[in-house]
Order: structure tokens, then C-alpha cells, then sequence
């Protein structure tokens, strides 16, 4: 193939990315709350302390916040909407509420 060629099927698959994760960190999230503006969405990322029957309280320790933008919002949604439709495909479909194990 020649280098004019490979220029060309090079643009009309569009860039190549390159994941840099260099600076990436990992964290367990096991609750989220969003909130939007016009101009942002808002994801807090954080873990629940405690789950008791009954308590007046709980504890949510946040430990991440994601600011995007509505469209990246929009394609978020799609991409975890794919993801959890294959999960369900592979292991079942999931209750919108966890059930607690007995």
C-alpha cells in the first residue's frame, strides 16, 4: 500500500487514539448522584458508610466529582445503556433496586 493510500484510509477512519492512563486512578463507587445545568452535567461518586433497617441517617462519603458536558452526557448514557444491555444478555436482567441478600 502506498503512503497516499494509507493517508487516505487513515482520514476516513478518522484519528487514531492513543488512551493515555498515566494519571489515572482507580475507585469503588457504590452510589452516584447527578445534577445538570444548561451547560454541564455533574456526577458525584462516592461510597455508602452504613445500611441499616430503620436508621434516620446515612452517610455517604464522596470522594469523586466528573463535570462534562450535556453531549458527552448523552453519549455516557448510550455507551453504559450497551454496556448493561450485554450484561443483562450474558447474566440476566437486573432489578432496577438491589435486593439485599438475606
Amino acid at each position: 500500500m502506498t503512503d497516499e493510500v494509507a493517508d487516505k484510509k487513515k482520514k476516513a477512519n478518522g484519528p487514531t487514539i492513543r488512551w493515555d492512563d498515566s494519571k489515572m486512578r482507580s475507585v469503588y463507587a457504590n452510589v452516584c448522584n447527578v445534577s445538570s445545568t444548561r451547560e454541564e452535567v455533574t456526577l458525584l461518586f462516592g461510597t455508602n458508610q452504613a445500611w441499616r433497617a430503620g436508621q434516620q441517617e446515612v452517610g455517604i462519603e464522596l470522594t469523586d466529582r466528573v463535570i462534562i458536558s450535556p453531549f458527552a452526557a448523552k453519549r455516557l448514557a448510550l455507551l453504559l445503556n450497551g454496556v448493561v444491555g450485554e450484561y443483562e444478555k450474558r447474566f440476566g436482567t437486573l432489578d432496577e433496586v438491589e435486593k439485599k441478600a438475606k
